[in-house]
């Protein structure tokens, strides 16, 4: 009764404090905090109302009231911390969203839910388990494509109010003391559009007065942030020139003021030395080479009409996409110590890893557009050898069943069969065989969105730069290699034994020991181990959706 009375009074007084916010211009109620030495320590601990977010400036584009967040309180018996928290991390935002937009989750409520999921499942944090909130948010993430949402549906704003909760909770429960403050916890989710220029010198200006700082828990943030600097850096010396398209100009043996112009581009990004020669050398094309790799292309040296397009990319542009990539990495699984396997949807690359030591690399394929790859975490404790390929719904629907009704013999003459029929549509699956679209193996991590990596037949495509392809699992160019990999500690399962598990045409389950982290990320600027700086395509239009919401 008496923590019922307590959290009854601290709403009232809130909800005072928010009233009289909506009456005020933010320069008289920030006088007000300033003159009023009597305001007590746990109000200090409530950021003020933010009334310069309007609906044209807002990085959102739906507002909720502050008695529906009232009503929240009420109903669910919030305890007063997390009431001025809530409380605190709404004033920031103008009582904006901050997990939905007008046609569905934002990258951030994604993101969250991932870490939140992983938290759940393999971790020992019991206060983040939510059963109702689990399925509002299985339904909400399982819909790749926009849905409407509607500002005033009770069960938008309390799945939102809940996910905000639950992220004070976790970040409360999981992140290093002292390394998340409050005040940049409620900044994580970007409230406001902003001058790309200006965002950048507030995140490298900003100084903590016990030196601790989030990249120092974050180490491919702190990488990222170093090479921000010096895009800012940059910009502000005047940017680069751009250059002329390639033909046949930027080749051994040619020489002229275009060389020297590209050398010059070339420097200002640190990809080789200044060089005032007017010839086409080696330092030229190492620095070509060096620039082709940080792309994602094949070092040949020589530059392709979309290369130079990439060159002429405006270093403000880098900029930005440098932000929202940083926004992004605060909604990863912190890297675990052992063993990890990182595939970076936009880099069409699997990393192995054992603590710091990268293992080896291999080629991917991954998603076409339309059939995204989607980001996730997962431990994956499962080997298939000799698969069957169980055909999803969506596939049989538009292609598999068209293909039936013009060729009665199509399943027979693709090594596929019926099991059975499900809501009007044919159950088909394919069996295993070196045809299989799945190859001869495949790697389980449960997930929600039935994704998985696999061999596949179609060895060609990972000949190609960018390997966007699939149905959304993601292809691996060699798969025995992984699956020795991960059987190394298992004596019963010798490299021979893999092979023939492979060839034998009688689909066999295997767990792992020691289930391995699969971290699936989307970043489309990032640091290599060894400190270079990469760009990549965003080749689900990702970026550019965050770069509307999160620029002037």
């Amino acid at each position: 009764m008496k923590k019922t009375l307590t959290t009854t009074v601290l709403l009232l007084t809130l909800l005072a404090a928010c009233n009289s916010n909506k009456n005020k211009s933010s320069n008289s109620a920030s006088e007000s905090d300033t003159s009023n030495s009597s305001t007590s320590e746990k109000e200090k601990k409530i950021s003020k109302r933010d009334l310069s977010i309007t609906a044209a400036n807002a990085y959102n584009d739906i507002f909720f009231d502050s008695i529906q967040m009232a009503k929240f309180f009420i109903d669910n018996r919030t305890e007063p911390e997390l009431i001025r928290r809530i409380t605190s991390f709404y004033n920031v935002r103008n009582y904006q969203f901050a997990w939905f937009t007008k046609v569905g989750l934002t990258e951030q409520a994604r993101g969250f839910w991932n870490l939140h999921s992983y938290s759940t499942t393999y971790g020992t944090d019991s206060t983040l388990v939510d059963k109702n909130l689990q399925k509002k948010m299985e339904g909400y993430t399982a819909v790749e494509d926009s849905f409407t949402v509607s500002p005033n549906d009770k069960n938008i704003v309390l799945t939102e109010l809940l996910l905000t909760q639950h992220f004070i909770t976790y970040t409360r429960n999981n992140a290093e003391d002292g390394y998340v403050k409050r005040k940049e916890m409620e900044r994580f989710i970007p409230s406001k559009k902003s001058d790309p220029l200006r965002l950048a010198d507030s995140i490298l200006s900003k100084k903590h007065k016990n030196n601790k700082y989030y990249e120092d828990i974050n180490p491919v943030y702190k990488a990222l942030k170093v090479e921000l600097a010096k895009y800012v850096d940059i910009v502000k010396q005047g940017g680069y020139q751009d250059i002329a398209p390639p033909g046949k100009q930027y080749s051994a043996g040619k020489s002229g003021s275009s060389i020297l112009a590209l050398k010059k581009r070339l420097a200002i990004t640190g990809d080789m030395p200044l060089d005032t020669a007017l010839d086409y050398n080696e330092a030229l094309k190492t620095g070509i080479m060096k620039f082709q790799e940080r792309l994602g292309y094949s070092p040949t040296g020589l530059l392709t009409d979309g290369q130079v397009k990439d060159l002429n990319v405006p270093a403000l542009e880098r900029i930005k996409q440098i932000l929202i990539n940083m926004d992004r990495m605060h909604w990863i699984v912190s890297e675990p110590k052992g063993q990890m396997i990182v595939v970076n949807i936009p880099e069409f690359i699997l990393h192995v890893k054992d603590g710091k030591n990268k293992v080896f690399d291999m080629n991917v394929v991954v998603g076409k557009e339309g059939h995204n790859t989607m980001m996730f975490t997962g431990n994956l404790n499962t080997i298939v050898f000799s698969p069957y390929w169980n055909i999803p719904t969506s596939i049989i629907e538009k292609e598999i069943l068209p293909a039936m009704q013009r060729n009665s013999n199509y399943l027979a003459s693709h090594n596929m069969e019926q099991t059975g029929t499900s809501g009007g549509l044919p159950v088909v699956r394919q069996l295993p065989g070196g045809d299989n679209s799945l190859g001869k193996v495949k790697f389980l991590f449960p997930n929600s969105f039935n994704i998985y990596f696999h061999d596949t037949p179609a060895k060609s495509l990972f000949a190609k730069d960018k390997r966007a392809y699939s149905h959304g699992c993601i292809r691996l160019s060699d798969p025995p290699k992984l699956a020795n990999y991960l059987l190394k500690d298992d004596a019963s399962w010798p490299s021979d034994k893999i092979d023939s598990a492979m060839n034998a045409g009688v689909e066999q389950f295997v767990k792992i020991k020691k289930p391995v982290p699969v971290l699936i990320t989307y970043y489309t600027a990032w640091v290599d181990d060894n400190g270079l700086l990469h760009f990549a395509d965003d080749i689900y239009g990702h970026d550019m959706e965050l770069s509307s919401k999160m620029f002037l």
